[in-house]
């Protein structure tokens, strides 16, 4: 059945919609899990507007024990503009500092909007991962958390819509924010436990 005029442009103008709404999101990952998060990127890259790039020990700021100067550092080198974290979770993001920096980073509330926080289980463990303490404590099942938190995306309006309540929560639940705890100093141990979700 051909379309008509007014539902080519219907189309068209949604197309350019959901095209212009396209949010900056920075992607959290444990560099273990770097075939899966490109396999992520390739699927899905064209909803959002990907920020990739992350703390390593690379980076001088790294050892200083100025918690506010190591947060500004991962705002301006990493998060920058972006309005929304991703946290793609493996079996072993849980345990990973530099995670942590930079969840205590998107969740810091001051100088900047803090970033919608939206955690996702990579596929390939079926289900096998554990949440890293700051993002569990943010998340509450039912939405009643700052985060959202759900399974691998099956299509990318389904992640479109995930993404958009995530930045929607940076005003609407601003106020659930939990943040108060240390950064991590250390990696800790990789303890690989089933996802209740």
């Amino acid at each position: 059945m051909k379309e008509s005029l007014a539902q080519i442009l219907y189309r068209l103008q949604l197309a350019e919609k959901q095209k212009a709404a396209r949010r900056k999101c920075f992607i959290s990952y444990y560099s273990g899990d770097q075939a899966e998060v490109e396999a992520f990127l390739e699927d899905f890259g064209d909803v959002f507007i990907p920020k990739v790039v992350g703390v390593t020990d690379g980076d001088d700021f790294i050892d200083s024990t100025d918690t506010d100067y190591v947060m500004s550092r991962i705002r301006a080198n990493y998060l920058g503009d972006s309005t929304v974290t991703i946290l793609l979770l493996g079996s072993c993001t849980h345990s990973r500092r530099y995670i942590d920096w930079e969840l205590k980073t998107s969740l810091r509330q001051g100088a900047y909007e803090p970033n919608g926080l939206l955690g996702l289980t990579l596929p390939y463990k079926n289900g096998a991962a554990h949440l890293p303490p700051r993002f569990k404590e943010n998340w509450q099942e039912k939405s009643a958390g700052y985060a959202l938190y759900h399974s691998y995306p099956t299509s990318k309006e389904q992640l479109r819509e995930w993404i958009e309540k995530a930045y929607s929560r940076r005003t609407t639940h601003a106020h659930l924010i939990k943040n108060s705890q240390e950064m991590h100093k250390y990696n800790r141990r990789c303890e690989i436990h089933q996802v209740t979700h």
